[in-house]
């Protein structure tokens, strides 16, 4: 599937605010919404910056949690998990 460049979501049902993001933010967003309860991770979806886009989301006002998780290995340590929160209605989106 072609990487979105932009999307137009509903927020917080059908009365809630439009929300138009693009690039990675979008991105984050479309992997935020595809991965549903089970949220997504640097790891599972390398981005360089992924606490940044989800920083971006929460000022505009979507609700991510994210869920501390340990991970082994030569660089063992923590991780967040992020997992959408909110409830969100895509209205448009475009992909390259």
């Amino acid at each position: 599937m072609p990487d979105i460049k932009a999307l137009t979501v509903r927020l917080h049902g059908a009365d809630g605010p439009l929300l138009k993001v693009k690039g990675r933010v979008a991105w984050t967003l479309d992997n935020l919404i595809r991965a549903g309860e089970r949220g997504c991770t640097p790891i599972d979806h390398p981005a360089p910056r992924w606490s940044d886009y989800v920083f971006k989301l929460r000022k505009a006002g979507v609700t991510v949690e994210t869920i501390d998780e340990k991970h082994d290995g030569a660089y063992k340590g923590e991780h967040g998990r992020y997992v959408l929160r909110s409830a969100v209605e895509v209205i448009e989106e475009v992909r390259q």
